[in-house]
């Protein structure tokens, strides 16, 4: 297993594995997500044309078969910013680690410590104070796997806390559904 940070022109390489990665692992419990290829290189395009954007990659060998991304908070959705919109948190000093996704079986081995050590050392190499992301809130739910433990203490090990009232808006279809629902994302912070 390697690991590799790209940024710039060296992301346009792995944004087709990374969106089917994405459909792939988040069908998964808490997300559920019904993926669709379109939808998802809508959604990683910015990632082409933002110079602080990163990718950190897992291969083994050629395939992707984990990554971690992120970007500064500002170049991100309309929809983040607006979750802050009640908080006293400067944006411009936010980095935000995006999705870090990993096929099950390469799980357990610490690529999820280090996604966050590699995004978190960027986001100090760009000048930014702070670092946050968010996580899917689904509370009780009847396709939640028996035994499913959720990452909250992997998180505030790493030193993220969640914060109070900062709560983003998206839309997306659950695996068995017709049409989007609406899902509330939690933000987390750590200070760096």
């Amino acid at each position: 297993m390697e690991l590799r940070t790209l940024t710039g022109r060296e992301l346009d390489a792995v944004l087709d594995d990374l969106a089917r990665l994405r459909i792939k692992v988040f069908a998964d419990f808490p997300y559920l997500y019904d993926g669709d290829f379109a939808y998802e290189r809508r959604y990683l395009e910015p990632y082409r044309a933002n110079d602080g954007a990163i990718v950190v990659g897992a291969f083994e060998g050629d395939r992707l078969v984990g990554a971690a991304t992120g970007m500064p908070l500002m170049g991100h959705s309309d929809d983040f910013a607006a979750a802050f919109a009640d908080s006293e948190i400067d944006l411009g000093d936010v980095f935000y680690c995006a999705e870090s996704v990993l096929l099950p079986e390469f799980r357990g081995r610490g690529i999820g410590h280090a996604f966050f050590e590699a995004r978190e050392a960027h986001a100090r190499e760009l000048g930014f104070g702070k670092v946050a992301f968010c996580a899917v809130v689904r509370g009780e739910h009847p396709m939640e796997p028996k035994g499913y433990r959720p990452l909250d203490p992997f998180w505030r090990g790493r030193g993220y806390v969640p914060l109070e009232g900062v709560i983003a808006q998206f839309r997306w279809r659950d695996l068995g559904e017709d049409a989007e629902s609406s899902k509330a994302l939690q933000f987390w912070l750590r200070e760096l």
